[in-house]
């Protein structure tokens, strides 16, 4: 994940700004990133099958030996995963329907409301199968969907809706100056995070969650011209950005320096 994924996240997060430096992404910029999710799952799945005896050796170390596969049993499993993403689906599309009528009868505005609400609906499926993944002790998938679900939406959502697109996608000039450097100082966060003994630290998972509330605010000051946004701006850009930069680098060069140490 420190070596390959996060990397190929930072990368095809760059690579967005780049294709899109021009107000737009064409469709043959959209067939570039298609290309990429579709050379990116073969990796993952000749790797898979290289690694497949590790992994076994692994799984029956944790969890005792695995069930014999059967085509019953193969069955079954697709069945409650196809079941399991139709409900997903339905549960979050019940959320922010719901949400959005509520809102609607509170007189919030559907700009908020995309901004928020709906924004946070969409990623419900990955927040809850990560939560449940890591509750049940897969802490591997509960970090792999969210990496793999931003490479994805990337590769594949952006390239796939850009080629369909007549005429590409357009990007707006907001989304250029602001959105997708974030997206990117994000993915770049990720990178000393993790390496710091391989974990995310409660306090790390504490503070990308502010850095999202953050987030939010300041599209809601900025979607309705709050005199509060300048304050906010620099509060975040003078004292809490650089404060947090400076933190993950020190933390990184420690944990590198405890690495080459050990034998």
């Amino acid at each position: 994940m420190v070596r390959l994924d996060v990397p190929l996240m930072i990368v095809v997060s760059f690579l967005v700004l780049l294709l899109g430096y021009d107000g737009r992404i064409a469709p043959l910029e959209g067939a570039l990133l298609f290309t990429g999710i579709i050379a990116y799952t073969a990796f993952l799945f000749v790797q898979s099958r290289r690694e497949n005896k590790a992994v076994q050796a692994e799984y029956e170390q944790e969890f005792g030996t695995r069930e014999a596969s059967t085509a019953g049993n193969w069955l079954r499993n697709l069945l409650f995963i196809a079941a399991g993403l139709g409900l997903l689906i339905l549960g979050s599309r019940l959320l922010v329907g719901s949400a959005v009528e509520i809102a609607h009868y509170f007189g919030v505005s559907d700009l908020i409301i995309g901004l928020t609400i709906v924004a946070a609906g969409t990623s419900l499926p990955e927040v809850v199968t990560s939560i449940v993944a890591a509750l049940r002790g897969e802490r591997d998938i509960a970090v792999g969907n969210v990496v793999g679900s931003n490479i994805f939406n990337i590769l594949c959502v952006l390239g796939l809706t850009s080629m369909v697109t007549q005429g590409g996608l357009e990007v707006s000039a907001t989304a250029l100056q602001f959105d997708i450097p974030v997206m990117i100082a994000v993915a770049l966060a990720c990178l000393p995070i993790f390496f710091t003994g391989y974990t995310i630290a409660r306090w790390e998972g504490a503070l990308f969650l502010a850095y999202y509330i953050g987030y939010t605010c300041w599209l809601i000051l900025h979607a309705t011209s709050s005199p509060l946004q300048g304050q906010f701006s620099a509060a975040l850009t003078g004292f809490v950005l650089p404060l947090t930069a400076i933190t993950l680098v020190v933390l990184a060069v420690r944990a590198w320096r405890v690495q080459r140490t050990q034998p």
